[in-house]
């Protein structure tokens, strides 16, 4: 039995369904019972916790060969990362009390970056996790192209994406979450010992042209990225509802400065298999 949190999210999602297909039995950890009716029509077990209810956690890790880990995303963290320190400790606690197999957690690329930013949530993880009394690896994805939907409406709109990422030709490592669940499903079922990372990345290194081209192809018409000057972001950031962008702006100054990369380098990471055509078709068929 594989016990996956996070299972109706994408990566979460994608995971389970890569499992069941190769036949082996999962327990969904979900807090809302309103939406286990589709993975219980799909054969699963289903056990309620809060990520940050180390009881109930407790008891839904229990019996399992492993357990998939995804963290809840929090945009717009207090200082300090209280809300993700309550969750990272309640995990912990629950996986040293239920002894699962082994465990596979979704950490993410520049976990190993000294410098405070948004990502800081996941270095915490990986800290207060990487000493369990059991198997532990981390899966650390490049940006998730899936991140373009936001980019689909003004492309279409008006020709022009607007780019956090920067300068515009400048490739980073992305991945699809198809990826990403299929390298955690195959983790799941692996044999280690002690503590490990795996980092993850697309076919292709990409840039934010090289989006922009992507989706200028998908869509039939003209696109092009634009660069969002800095000066303006903390102004932009906190008129769309975030109380304190600077963690934020701290990420994204990591992949502009490239001190929130791959800690073994490109020639250490796995390439995973979907490229952007593949994923635009599925997010333009999502939007519309």
């Amino acid at each position: 039995m594989y016990a996956i949190t996070g299972i109706t999210g994408q990566v979460g999602g994608a995971l389970a369904r890569a499992l069941l297909a190769a036949g082996h039995p999962v327990r969904a950890v979900m807090r809302d019972e309103k939406k286990a009716a589709p993975w219980v029509a799909q054969g699963c077990e289903v056990a309620i916790a809060a990520m940050d209810d180390a009881a109930a956690l407790t008891k839904a890790f229990s019996d399992a060969e492993g357990v998939f880990i995804l963290l809840p995303p929090v945009f717009d963290p207090q200082p300090g990362f209280p809300e993700s320190r309550a969750v990272i400790a309640a995990v912990q606690a629950a996986l040293i009390s239920a002894r699962p197999g082994k465990v596979v957690c979704l950490s993410t690329i520049g976990a190993q970056a000294a410098q405070p930013n948004l990502l800081t949530q996941l270095s915490l993880l990986e800290q207060k996790l990487g000493s369990l009394p059991m198997p532990v690896v981390f899966l650390r994805p490049g940006w998730f192209l899936e991140n373009t939907l936001w980019d689909i409406a003004p492309a279409r709109e008006t020709g022009v994406i607007s780019s956090f990422l920067q300068p515009l030709d400048r490739k980073i490592p992305m991945v699809a979450t198809a990826d990403v669940g299929r390298v955690a499903a195959e983790l799941l079922t692996e044999t280690w010992q002690g503590r490990r990372v795996v980092e993850l990345e697309g076919p292709v290194r990409m840039a934010p042209n090289d989006l922009a081209a992507g989706l200028a192809k998908a869509l039939g018409r003209p696109v092009r990225a634009e660069a969002v000057p800095r000066e303006t972001w903390g102004a932009l950031f906190k008129s769309q509802g975030m109380n304190d962008p600077l963690p934020r702006i701290q990420m994204l100054d990591g992949f502009n400065e490239g001190w929130i990369d791959f800690e073994g380098g490109p020639a250490g990471t796995v390439k995973g298999r979907v490229g952007l055509e593949a994923v635009l078709q599925e997010l333009l068929s999502r939007a519309g």
